[in-house]
């Protein structure tokens, strides 16, 4: 079975999701809200293709040059090396009088968006390319169809070139479009909610791969100075460790009586009880107890504030050394 090369994406944690980047040679399509970051995402893409010594190019109907590289010096990065390519209808050559058509001023505009698009892939021939976004081929094309058959044709173009192209779409059309997901070979969906309290959360999502398998479901992601950052969905059956199946003792002689010797190492054990009962106290000593043994433990909280729960132990006398590291405990406010 003939291994199929990747095209490495530059995103951490994406390229895991993808089980090592997109399939070369593949058109992908990549859709979000404005602002869900497309346009960041596919620029980390190029700038990991010019560090491969691959030939990039970025096409965009909608945001001026300018801008391009004004977005992509908040995040640090330089557009050097990436061929932009802006392709922005010129009024006047549709509104002159000298040129005479049969044809609506919109189909005209496709036709030459579409070859000055062509021409720009032939002249520079790039091994990854960007076309951003959709949303103006469907403004022009004024129509499912023939906006479908434009896809297409984009498609058929793009075959055989050796070229990975995303095509970024803002969902602008009113219903999700999916005509356009089944042409191409893989769809990345960008979504952000906000929730009642805290920062915005953003999820992405692959919603098709053909060709390679995938890690489903929602992927928490970041956007930092410096890009876009995912974090893989974790599947508990795909981290198993092997350990000594034996007791975790409390450092209380009459708790670990009343639990016949402690509790069951790899078990979960749930503390209830009513506010000041002594819940987080117990925990507490069992963490203790097991870096005392030379084990590393972590502490999760969420109502107390870290340092009023290190206060709060070293007045019980409960060690708490912090740290990473075997006998040490480490502390994390959430």
């Amino acid at each position: 079975m003939e291994r199929m090369s990747r095209s490495p994406t530059g995103v951490p944690g994406l390229d895991e999701v993808l089980h090592g980047g997109l399939l070369s040679g593949r058109l992908y399509l990549v859709d979000g809200n404005p602002g869900a970051g497309k346009t960041t995402l596919a620029i980390q893409y190029l700038l990991e293709g010019l560090r491969a010594g691959e030939r990039c190019l970025y096409v965009t109907l909608s945001e001026s040059e300018a801008e391009l590289v004004a977005g992509a010096r908040s995040h640090g990065w330089s557009m050097d090396g990436i061929e932009i390519v802006e392709i922005i209808a010129d009024a006047r050559e549709l509104a002159s009088e000298e040129q005479l058509t049969m044809y609506h001023p919109a189909e005209v505009e496709l036709s030459e968006t579409t070859r000055k698009l062509l021409d720009a892939v032939e002249a520079y021939r790039p091994q990854r390319m960007v076309l951003d976004s959709l949303s103006e081929l469907r403004l022009l094309a004024q129509g499912s169809l023939r906006y479908r058959r434009q896809v297409l044709a984009l498609k058929q173009f793009f075959a055989g070139r050796n070229c990975t192209t995303l095509f970024l779409d803002d969902r602008t059309t009113e219903d999700s479009d999916l005509q356009l997901q089944s042409i191409a070979h893989g769809v990345i969906s960008l979504d952000s909610r906000t929730p009642a309290y805290g920062h915005s959360l953003r999820q992405l999502q692959i919603l098709k791969f053909r060709g390679s398998g995938f890690r489903s479901g929602y992927h928490d992601f970041r956007i930092l100075p410096g890009g876009l950052e995912v974090f893989p969905r974790l599947t508990a059956s795909e981290h198993r460790a092997s350990f000594d199946r034996d007791s975790l003792s409390s450092g209380v002689a009459e708790l670990d009586k009343l639990l016949g010797g402690g509790i069951d190492r790899g078990t979960s054990t749930l503390l209830m009880g009513p506010p000041g009962t002594g819940k987080s106290t117990v925990a507490l000593q069992f963490a203790a107890a097991a870096a005392a043994n030379g084990d590393h433990a972590a502490a999760f909280i969420f109502e107390e504030s870290r340092p009023v729960l290190l206060g709060r132990a070293a007045s019980l006398g409960i060690p708490v050394a912090e740290g990473q590291g075997r006998g040490e405990i480490f502390v994390r406010q959430i």
